[in-house]
């Protein structure tokens, strides 16, 4: 039998560019991470290329020559594929095809994400936000792809020059991304009913946020049992989840997972995926969860940082969680410097369960401020409101006098705030 999967095989060169005056071990760490997501894509990576320039090419990106260089060693390596570290802009990547070759796939970063996130995209709303990203990236990037085809014919009654097939493309991609974007408002309006019924609980909502990888999923399931996805691959996750967590002092709250953030990641991913970190940026606590067994843990943390500046999620109230210390030696100096850099992050292993209390317990204690005790003094007949008292908050002690129930309890301070006529005596 004829063997198609060595064929079908995606083998691909990486390209990345090392400026002058630019830290080339930066060059080298992104280009790692780049290997890292083509590998997440399924393909196979074969040799990494760097370029050492004062400034990218115009036509080209890394020079005429080098990109002459780069069509040799595809044909050498039998690579079908080229990816390149940074965006390209629709020129450069149109010039490198014609150099490269039409058997071989130019990408760039960004393609390579979007792809990425197509395959993971299992929800309505995820595979909404992936074709809004893809279009949007796409619109620019017409331009030459029907260079072949001549204006359509007029015929009768259609005298005239008419649309090419370029104009007819790009107004058909407009239209694509005007529909993504209003059935995206939808989306965005029903998340706000559903946060706004949440809300009517008065648990604190905390969002899981870190770099992708980092371990947020597997947390998320050590926490909650909630069956996420979690892989030992760049963007397992893409699509958010929501589940209940009892707290130590029998606090609720509700824990959600969303997509891992990336160094480099395009602004226009950032605003098409905006109903999905929105749930970040309505958040009432972070939990940033730290890869400490990476070697760029500490950028990594940064990256993060810049996100939730760009999503204004920035300057929210945040537990650290310094993850996969089971993957360090008990001395590590990485784990010990940024100990004393975050003294309240709590070094923690999702995967085997080690200090998982102790990140429970610095919840609680950043959550300290949310609930007040208090004694209420409720009519019988106000059976809601008894109901949402022990669904908000936590009641220690019940009793009946003259016809009113009596509840010593904890309820969310906002709460706290809509039962005053009922409340008695505050502990």
């Amino acid at each position: 039998m004829h063997d198609t999967q060595a064929a079908l095989e995606e083998r691909a060169l990486l390209v990345g560019l090392e400026r002058s005056g630019h830290d080339r071990w930066a060059v080298r760490d992104s280009l790692q991470e780049l290997q890292e997501l083509a590998e997440s894509a399924g393909a196979r990576v074969l040799e990494t290329v760097v370029q050492k320039r004062d400034v990218p090419s115009a036509p080209t990106f890394i020079g005429t020559g080098k990109a002459g260089e780069l069509a040799t060693l595809c044909k050498t390596k039998s690579a079908n594929m080229v990816i390149f570290d940074d965006d390209l802009s629709p020129a450069q990547g149109r010039n490198l095809g014609e150099i490269i070759g039409p058997t071989v796939k130019v990408l760039d970063r960004t393609e390579l994400i979007l792809d990425i996130f197509a395959q993971r995209a299992r929800t309505r709303e995820g595979k909404i936000q992936v074709e809004l990203a893809q279009m949007q990236y796409m619109l620019p990037r017409l331009t030459g792809l029907w260079t072949h085809l001549s204006r359509q014919r007029g015929g009768v009654g259609c005298r005239g020059p008419g649309e090419t097939q370029l104009e007819v493309d790009r107004r058909r991609v407009q239209e694509k991304i005007t529909r993504l974007q209003r059935e995206l408002t939808e989306v965005r309006k029903n998340r706000r009913v559903e946060r706004s019924g949440r809300q009517r609980l008065h648990w604190p909502v905390v969002s899981l946020v870190g770099y992708t990888n980092a371990g947020k999923s597997t947390l998320m399931n050590a926490l909650t049992g909630a069956n996420v996805l979690a892989e030992d691959k760049l963007f397992a996750t893409l699509d958010p989840t929501t589940r209940k967590l009892r707290l130590p002092n029998n606090q609720n709250i509700l824990l959600s997972d969303t997509v891992g953030f990336l160094r480099k990641l395009p602004h226009h991913l950032v605003e098409s995926f905006q109903a999905t970190l929105e749930e970040v940026a309505e958040a009432d606590l972070l939990l940033h969860v730290i890869d400490v067994s990476h070697p760029q843990a500490a950028e990594q943390m940064k990256a993060v940082e810049v996100v939730l500046h760009e999503i204004n999620a920035w300057g929210k109230p945040t537990v650290v969680a310094l993850n996969k210390i089971d993957q360090l030696p008990a001395d590590d100096p990485v784990l010990a410097r940024l100990q004393r850099e975050l003294p309240h992050a709590v070094p923690i292993s999702a995967q085997n369960g080690e200090n998982l209390g102790h990140l429970l317990d610095e919840m609680v204690t950043r959550l300290r401020d949310w609930r007040v005790d208090v004694r209420l003094r409720i009519p019988h007949d106000r059976a809601k409101t008894i109901a949402l008292i022990y669904q908000s908050g936590h009641v220690r002690a019940r009793s009946n006098e003259d016809g009113d129930v009596v509840l010593d309890a904890q309820i969310p301070k906002v709460l706290a705030g809509e039962l005053t006529p009922f409340i008695v005596a505050a502990e």
